[in-house]
């Protein structure tokens, strides 16, 4: 690695952060926690007991888990020591601007500062930082939850420094992560694009009567989801095109392809239409605690990387 990360500082004890901090510290860091809710200990605690056995399926070692989680009394005690912050803050551009300015002034010159931000550029909050902090500052956006889901999209900044890009790479590639530079603080970032154009499409299908909001999932986790577990959509596509690849696709269907495209569907803005699909999706899963579903979409989660683990491994 380009430099040794010892110490994190997880400001924002959210999902996302709780997640954040059972990940760092199975991976053997010493984790500072900050958030000033009441119930920080509390949730830290369960959260470290609830996602132990989800790290040691991943092959983690959690012995003495809880032992390298330390709560914070403010966020210049979190971060006093951090070789690596990971923020996980309200979505409001004030709210960063503020905080990412008491980070770069009470975390050591040589912290890597990152954010989970999942919309906002890093350029958007980081305009009032002196060079050498922005410089230090980008994106690291994981899906939740973080501790399970390997992506991590890498966005810098206008005036993050190729080092801190680097470094970050290093940071999540040690921490079990996939990271991936985007070059272009597009908003909403290049996950979020993808699953927003998915979903609005689920929507309007939805909203129109062709599926209802249960089925629709199951066409999407017995068909794309499959596939996209294993290959993305360029490579699906370029497999769909048999032995000529994706050059026999578009000759061959891409017209036809360009105009469904062409007739996708806008979700409608009628305040009456969005409560029915409200409704809709709560027939379909409201029997269920949000306990439950997650449990369940974690188990599929560890099945699903258990099997690529073990396809890798056969392949390798």
């Amino acid at each position: 690695m380009t430099r040794p990360f010892r110490t994190a500082a997880v400001i924002g004890a959210g999902t996302i952060g709780l997640s954040w901090t059972a990940l760092f510290a199975a991976y053997g860091l010493t984790v500072r926690v900050s958030d000033p809710r009441g119930d920080l200990a509390e949730a830290v605690s369960e959260a470290l007991e609830q996602y132990a056995p989800h790290l040691a399926a991943r092959g983690l070692d959690v012995t003495g888990l809880a032992h390298r989680v330390h709560i914070a009394a403010d966020v210049t005690d979190a971060v006093r020591d951090a070789d690596v912050v990971q923020e996980n803050g309200p979505e409001r551009v004030e709210f960063k601007q503020g905080l990412f300015a008491t980070l770069a002034r009470e975390a050591p010159a040589h912290a890597l500062l990152l954010s989970s931000s999942s919309a906002i550029p890093s350029t958007a909050f980081t305009g009032e930082l002196a060079d050498a902090d922005a410089a230090r500052v980008l994106i690291g956006h994981p899906f939740n939850p973080p501790h399970l889901v390997p992506l991590v999209e890498v966005v810098p900044g206008e005036r993050t420094g190729e080092d801190a890009v680097q470094a970050a790479l290093d940071f999540y590639t040690s921490v079990g992560r996939t990271p991936v530079v985007e070059r272009e603080e597009i908003p909403g970032f290049v996950g979020n694009r993808l699953q927003n154009a998915l979903g609005r499409e689920a929507v309007y299908l939805v909203e129109q009567g062709v599926v209802t909001p249960e089925d629709l999932d199951k066409v999407v986790t017995n068909s794309l989801g499959l596939r996209w577990a294993t290959v993305g959509p360029f490579l699906g596509s370029h497999l769909g095109g048999g032995p000529g690849g994706y050059r026999h696709l578009v000759e061959h269907i891409g017209k036809s392809m360009q105009q469904t495209g062409a007739g996708a569907g806008t979700p409608s803005p009628d305040e009456d239409q969005q409560e029915r699909l409200v409704e809709a999706v709560e027939k379909a899963y409201g029997s269920f605690t949000y306990s439950e579903l997650t449990e369940t979409r974690d188990r599929r989660q560890l099945a699903v990387l258990a099997a690529l683990d073990s396809a890798d491994k056969e392949e390798n």
